[in-house]
């Protein structure tokens, strides 16, 4: 599974896990809390860009179609619809 993410997904899901870890040897509450926060970050990261590669995936096929040529003069209005 690993290998159909992209390499910005694998290096954030890599920092989540180093902070994990590093939540697992902190000393202090707050330090648990500030390395367990950031792994939460760097998940959300990863999250955000495997949604824009499936949005790019999606919309890919749409942006090659070809775009109907428009019979007006760039500065006329359209007409009002009745």
């Amino acid at each position: 599974m690993l290998q159909n993410l992209s390499e910005e997904i694998r290096e954030c899901l890599r920092h989540a896990e180093e902070c994990r870890l590093l939540s697992k040897a902190a000393l202090s509450p707050a330090g648990i809390k500030g390395y367990l926060d950031m792994e939460e970050r760097w998940l959300a990261l990863a999250r955000s860009y495997e949604f824009a590669e499936r949005l790019s995936k999606f919309t890919a096929p749409f942006s090659k179609r070809k775009k109907p040529k428009i019979s007006r003069q760039p500065d006329e209005k359209e007409p009002p619809s009745l």
